[in-house]
C-alpha cells in the first residue's frame, strides 16, 4: 500500500517507520512470548513481592482454568474492579485467554455508576477487591451477575506483610464481611491454589473479536462502552514500542501508577511492559511520598503519568532528597501538560517528559511528541505510524489548511469497533473510518498538532472564542500557583464569562487581586477571568484529569439557589 505523504513524516524519529507490521496474534500472545524469552525476568514488583514472567504466566493459566471450570464462556463480559496489583494483571489476561471480554471497572465507583456499567455490559462475572465487595453485593440483585470473585491486597503481599494486613484493617476500623462459599462468591486465592497451571490455547478466532469494553470517563455525561478489539490493542502496543525506540526488551522498568482500569494505564504500562518483557513497578494508588521513595529504590526507567502527578512531585518540599535519575522517558497523558511542569521535572530527573494525546475510543494513543528528537512546546506531537489525522470545520466537515482551527478527526487501526450496543451514537461519531474526537485543535505546517480544548469546554464570551487551556497555561506560570482549571459560567451580558479555580502552592500566599493583575499582563482583555476561586484541591478522575463537569454543576447549583 502506498502511503500518502504527510507533513509530520519529516519529523519522525529515524528508527520509526511510517507503517508497521503487526503480529496476527491475540493480545495474550505477548505474555506467552515474554515468559518464553525471559522466564526469570521480574514481571512485577508489588509492595515487596516480586513475580517473574514464568510465575505470572502460570498464575494466569491457573485463573483461566479456574474461570473455565466456573463456567465463564467465550464472549462473556467479565468486570475487573481492582487497583494496580498482580491480581489485576492475572485477571485481565486470564479472561482474554478464555476469549472473554474484559470490562475494566473503577474501584472508586459509587453504586449508581457501578450498576450502570454492569447492567449496560450485561456482565455475568466480576473480580473485585474485598474492600469494595459491599458495593458489589448491594447492586448485584439489579444486574446479571452470576458469580463474584473476591481478592484481597494481602493475596500477593510477601510475609510478614500478608500476615499483618488484617491487623492494619482492624486498626483502621475497616470490617470486611465477605460470605465466601455462598451464593457463588469465591475467593481469588483459593481458585488459584486449586487450579492447575495447564497451558491454555487462547480462544480467540479473529483479531477483530472484542477484547475490551472500555467505558468512557463520564466527564461529559453517561459513560459508554467503547468496543476495543484484540487488533486495536495489539496495534497500539506495537506503535508504542516503535515510538519508544530506545526501549530494550528484557531490561526496562515501568512505573505503574496510572490505573490499569483506565485505558491509558492499561496500554502504556501493563500491555506495553508485557510486550517489552519489562518490570511493572505497581503502586495501587498515587501518593507523593511513596512514589518518590519507590523511584529512588526500584529505579524505573519509564514513567507514564498525568500532569497532576508531575505537579505534585515537583512541588514536594523534600524533592531534592530523592534520586530520580533512572528515569529516561515519561509520557504525559489524560490532560494538558503545562510547560513549566515539563521543564521542572526534566531538570530534576534528567529524563525526557513529553506530552501525548489519546482517547478511550482509540486504544488510546494517537499522538505523542518525539521523545529524543524535535518536540514542540504546547503540542500533543505527531500522529503515530499508520494513523491519519485531520482538522475539519465542525459544521461542513471539510478539511482545513494548516493553522485552521476545527475539530480533530482520527483514522487508524487503533480506532474502536464502535460503542457497545449504541449504533446511533457510533454512526454519529464515526464516518468513513474517521472518528470525531470532539476536541478542538489545529495542525501547523510541519504536522505538529495542538489541542485548544474540548469542544464542550469552549467558552464563547461576547462573541469571542476562548480556549480554557490557554488561560490555564498563563495561570500555571504564576510562581504561587500549583493547579488551575478554567470554565465558562453564565453571564447576562456576555453570554458566558471566564472563571478560574486555583490551588495555591503549599505555604504560598495568593489573592484574587494578584491573579487578576497577573492575567491582565499576559492575556487579551476578553480572555481574562472575571471570577476567581481559591481552593485546596480540584475534583479529579483517578488519572488526574480535572472534572470540569463537577465544577460546572457546582456553578449551576449556586445559580439556581441564588435565583
Amino acid at each position: 500500500m502506498v502511503v500518502k505523504e504527510k507533513p509530520w513524516f519529516q519529523h519522525y524519529p529515524e528508527p520509526t517507520p511510517r507503517q508497521l507490521d503487526y503480529p496476527n496474534h491475540p493480545l495474550p500472545f505477548f505474555l506467552e512470548q515474554a515468559a518464553r524469552e525471559f522466564p526469570e525476568r521480574e514481571a512485577a514488583f508489588f509492595m515487596g513481592k516480586r513475580l517473574s514472567y514464568r510465575q505470572l504466566l502460570e498464575d494466569v493459566y491457573r485463573m483461566a482454568n479456574a474461570l473455565d471450570t466456573l463456567g465463564v464462556q467465550k464472549g462473556e463480559r467479565v468486570a475487573i474492579m481492582l487497583a494496580n496489583s498482580p491480581q489485576a494483571v492475572v485477571a485481565y489476561y486470564a479472561v482474554l485467554f478464555l476469549g472473554g471480554i474484559v470490562v475494566q471497572t473503577n474501584p472508586m465507583y459509587k453504586e449508581q455508576e457501578l450498576e450502570h456499567q454492569l447492567v449496560d455490559a450485561e456482565a455475568e462475572t466480576i473480580i473485585c477487591l474485598d474492600l469494595v465487595y459491599k458495593r458489589v453485593a448491594n447492586v448485584r440483585p439489579r444486574t446479571s451477575l452470576k458469580r463474584v470473585i473476591v481478592t484481597s491486597i494481602k493475596d500477593y503481599l510477601p510475609f510478614p506483610k500478608n500476615w499483618l494486613y488484617p491487623f492494619k484493617l482492624k486498626k483502621d476500623g475497616i470490617q470486611l464481611d465477605v460470605p465466601y462459599g455462598s451464593d457463588e462468591v469465591y475467593a481469588f486465592s483459593d481458585l488459584n491454589k486449586k487450579a492447575l497451571p495447564t497451558p491454555m490455547e487462547c480462544r480467540v478466532e479473529s483479531m477483530e473479536e472484542v477484547a475490551l469494553l472500555q467505558y468512557t470517563g463520564g466527564t461529559t455525561g453517561l459513560a459508554k462502552g467503547a468496543m476495543l478489539t484484540h487488533r486495536n490493542i495489539v496495534v497500539n502496543v506495537v506503535q508504542c514500542e516503535a515510538w519508544m525506540h530506545k526501549g530494550k526488551k528484557g531490561e526496562e522498568k515501568v512505573l505503574g501508577i496510572v490505573p490499569f482500569f483506565h485505558v491509558y494505564g492499561m496500554t502504556t504500562v501493563m500491555n506495553y511492559a508485557v510486550y517489552l518483557a519489562a518490570t511493572m513497578i505497581l503502586l495501587p494508588r498515587f501518593n507523593v511520598e511513596d512514589t518518590l521513595k519507590t523511584i529512588a529504590k526500584e529505579r524505573p526507567t519509564l514513567f507514564p503519568g498525568a500532569p497532576t502527578m508531575y505537579v505534585a512531585l515537583i512541588n514536594h518540599s523534600d524533592i531534592g532528597k530523592y534520586d530520580l535519575s533512572s528515569i529516561k522517558a515519561c509520557l504525559s497523558g489524560s490532560a494538558p501538560l503545562p510547560l513549566v511542569v515539563q521543564e521542572r521535572f526534566e531538570k530534576l530527573s534528567g529524563g525526557r517528559l513529553v506530552e501525548g494525546y489519546g482517547l478511550t475510543e482509540t486504544s488510546p494513543v494517537t499522538h505523542v511528541n518525539p521523545i529524543w528528537e524535535k518536540r514542540k512546546n504546547g503540542s500533543i506531537g505527531l500522529p503515530w505510524p499508520d494513523t491519519d489525522c485531520r482538522v475539519v470545520d465542525p459544521e461542513t466537515r471539510e478539511e482545513l489548511e494548516p493553522g485552521g482551527v476545527g475539530e480533530l478527526e482520527i483514522k487508524g487501526p487503533q480506532v474502536m469497533k464502535g460503542y457497545w450496543r449504541r449504533e446511533e451514537e457510533t454512526s454519529k461519531s464515526m464516518r468513513d473510518g474517521w472518528f470525531r474526537s470532539g476536541d478542538i485543535g489545529t495542525m501547523d505546517d510541519e504536522g505538529y498538532f495542538y489541542i485548544m480544548d474540548r469542544q464542550k469546554d469552549l467558552i464563547i464570551a461576547g462573541g469571542f472564542n476562548i480556549y480554557p487551556r490557554e488561560v490555564e497555561e498563563v495561570l500555571y506560570d504564576h510562581p504561587s500557583v500549583q493547579e488551575a482549571a478554567v470554565i465558562g459560567v453564565p453571564d447576562p451580558y456576555r453570554g458566558e464569562t471566564v472563571k478560574a479555580f486555583v490551588v495555591p502552592k503549599k505555604g504560598k500566599e495568593l489573592t484574587k487581586e494578584e491573579l487578576d493583575q497577573y492575567c491582565r499582563e499576559k492575556l487579551a482583555n476578553y480572555k481574562i477571568p472575571r471570577l476567581y476561586e481559591l481552593r485546596e484541591e480540584l475534583p479529579k478522575t483517578t488519572v488526574g484529569k480535572v472534572l470540569k463537569r463537577v465544577l460546572q454543576d457546582e456553578e449551576k447549583n449556586k445559580s439556581s439557589q441564588e435565583g
